[in-house]
């Protein structure tokens, strides 16, 4: 299936020089001169090799066929991360390197989606946003609250979050998945 380059997410699988890459960033440029181009880091499932790459606004990618399966995130064990098929309760054993950026939104019973290519697993899609709770932030400073001031917040899942002077530790706040921002308190 052909996908405009500015319709690629971080998390997409495109089929890209003879071999399938998983997008891990995405950034729109628009430079002052010339026309709009999408910058693309993206990393090889097969080789594990990375490349930053230009697509112009014309151009087309060919997106992977990939079968998506309804999953949920069990736990966490030595051999990687546990997920439960949603329709045939059959467990299933992905590593760290296939869940690349990932892992700090996930929580147990949490819904994803695991992208399988030939019966393969070959990455997942979270949730657009996930609700985190907030277990360690320095208290805010008194009088800096109306600024746009922020602050680091570490979350249940280790990650870090900037979140508003307002925000305490215990608070549960939403995060955006796609690139880690705080959108609000939950």
């Amino acid at each position: 299936m052909k996908i405009s380059a500015f319709d690629i997410r971080p998390g997409n699988i495109l089929e890209y020089e003879k071999g399938l890459w998983r997008v891990l960033k995405t950034d729109f440029v628009k430079p002052g001169k010339g026309g709009a181009f999408m910058q693309v880091e993206m990393k090889n499932i097969e080789t594990g090799t990375k490349t930053n790459t230009r697509f112009r606004s014309e151009e087309k990618m060919e997106k992977a066929v990939v079968e998506p399966r309804s999953m949920q995130f069990l736990y966490v064990d030595t051999n990687g991360y546990v997920f439960m098929d949603n329709e045939s309760y059959e467990q299933m054993t992905l590593s760290a390197e296939i869940l690349e950026g990932q892992t700090g939104y996930l929580l147990p019973n949490t819904e994803i989606q695991v992208n399988m290519h030939n019966d393969r697993p070959i990455g997942v899609e979270l949730p657009p946003v996930v609700v985190l709770e907030v277990v360690e932030s320095e208290p805010a400073i008194k009088g800096q609250t109306a600024t746009g001031s922020y602050k680091p917040a570490k979350v249940e899942t280790g990650i870090t979050v900037m979140v508003p002077q307002f925000v305490n530790a215990g608070e549960k706040i939403r995060v955006n998945t796609v690139d880690g921002s705080y959108i609000d308190r939950a």
